[in-house]
């Protein structure tokens, strides 16, 4: 089947999300591998992911580590440091699709209340044609459920979905659907892939 359209991840395929960069340059790398070592903020952060309240969830976690509090709370505090900059190539291609009248799609794990900070800091996550956003939908990538839930809601066959994510596990997981994948690693890469299917050309692609 023939593309019936494009699904962006977002954390690092629209936008850069590197907690442990901002952590380094505030307390330095060896401090932020020992609290990274001694808290789970990632896990912290799926149970956002999930729905959980944003605040409340970074606060519960820095006052059972008070050790790494300050540390912690940064994590609701500076959060936008932590998601950016934008990737602008890859925010230039959800455009050029767009205008192509490609349907673009978002699929992401992001709570409800960082996505609407998100939103504030880059407008262009509004302009998709469908959100997918986990907090909002109580389950994340890459558990099957939420890849099956697309489906129902779009109504496209998975075998017309093309889908790009920074992470191996959320790719297997949309392949073992029968969706089409592309492991973003660079945008470049990603518009040389819309360009071999047909969906861009070249100039679109830049």
């Amino acid at each position: 089947m023939s593309i019936q359209a494009v699904i962006f991840d977002i954390g690092n395929v629209l936008i850069e999300w590197q907690p442990e960069r901002l952590y380094d340059k505030v307390i330095g790398e060896e401090r932020r591998k020992q609290m990274f070592a001694e808290v789970d903020l990632h896990g912290m952060n799926d149970g956002v992911d999930r729905g959980e309240n944003w605040l409340e969830a970074v606060e519960a976690t820095a006052a059972k580590y008070p050790q790494w509090h300050d540390e912690i709370m940064m994590w609701h505090s500076r959060w936008v440091e932590m998601a950016s900059p934008a990737i602008d190539h890859s925010v230039r291609l959800l455009r050029a699709l767009r205008a192509a009248g490609v349907p673009v799609f978002a699929l992401t794990n992001f709570g409800i209340q960082t996505f609407e900070l998100g939103e504030r800091e880059y407008p262009f996550l509004e302009e998709f044609d469908r959100r997918y956003v986990s907090g909002h939908m109580g389950v994340i990538k890459p558990e099957a459920r939420i890849y099956e839930m697309v489906e129902q809601d779009c109504g496209i066959a998975p075998s017309g979905l093309l889908f790009t994510d920074d992470r191996v596990d959320n790719i297997k997981a949309a392949d073992a659907r029968g969706w089409q994948t592309h492991l973003f690693t660079d945008p470049q890469g990603w518009a040389d892939r819309l360009v071999s299917e047909g969906l861009l050309s070249e100039t679109e692609a830049a």
